[in-house]
């Protein structure tokens, strides 16, 4: 993408620091996990954090792993989009290749299907732009929300408004602790695939209090304000959770 006259000065910028930053940068896997038909929560949540973690943590050339568990509240209504989510990081996507196939990686691809509905699984690979650079203490909560752009905006143009002009104006938000978005990496989109999400955002609060409260700041008021920007016109699918550091 060029910066052609009309184009922000804003998303210009961002995108040539993506350019600048793209060879760098580690690779995160973000995957999103909705629990098999008739496990428990409780069960559910067990499993995952303890016979399953142990398995996944015994990968090679895994440098961080971390769950993120939906919180009881989310579940007071309805179902929530997912009861969590789980984040890896890679070195790079060589790393990744190199061990597929190793007998850990098979080992915790094969125990995905006693806990999680794989009818639900799925997964994007992703770039992290950290936009607030805060540091969540003991029992902050993070929001994570599901991003789809506008059908009518390109991936490119669509992530450098997100980082360029969106994601300093929620930065201001001053409950918000921690601030990360998600870039799904441009090999989702090759061959007319279309990945599940365009990005992920993730939020943190000190409390699910401080989250309720950001949401009556004219700081809020603005973010909300610009979505229609770059992102559809449809419900954004979130969940708030407590994260389980493992790696």
């Amino acid at each position: 993408m060029e910066c052609r006259p009309g184009r922000r000065r804003g998303v210009c910028s961002a995108t040539a620091r993506a350019r600048r930053e793209r060879k760098s940068r580690v690779v995160k896997v973000l995957y999103f996990i909705k629990r098999k038909p008739g496990m428990a929560l409780e069960d559910f949540r067990r499993y995952w954090l303890n016979e399953h973690a142990n398995i996944v943590r015994k990968m090679p050339e895994l440098k961080r792993y971390v769950q993120s568990h939906t919180l009881e509240s989310g579940y007071r209504k309805h179902e929530p989009v997912y009861d969590g989510i789980a984040e890896l990081w890679y070195e790079d996507t060589a790393a990744m290749r190199r061990i597929a196939d190793t007998p850990q990686s098979r080992a915790a691809a094969d125990d995905d299907a006693n806990f999680i509905d794989m009818s639900k699984f799925d997964f994007v690979l992703a770039d992290e732009v950290v936009q607030k650079d805060g540091h969540p203490s003991a029992g902050a909560v993070k929001m994570v929300a599901f991003l789809s752009r506008k059908p009518t905006t390109e991936v490119d143009i669509f992530q450098a408004y997100w980082r360029g002009m969106h994601g300093p104006l929620a930065s201001k938000v001053p409950q918000l602790v921690r601030y990360v978005q998600c870039h799904v990496r441009k090999s989702a989109y090759a061959a007319g695939r279309s990945p599940r999400y365009d990005g992920v955002a993730e939020s943190w609060f000190a409390s699910v209090e401080a989250t309720r409260e950001s949401g009556q700041t004219p700081e809020y008021l603005a973010v909300r304000n610009d979505e229609p920007n770059f992102l559809a016109p449809t419900p954004i699918p979130f969940i708030i959770a407590e994260e389980h550091l493992i790696v």
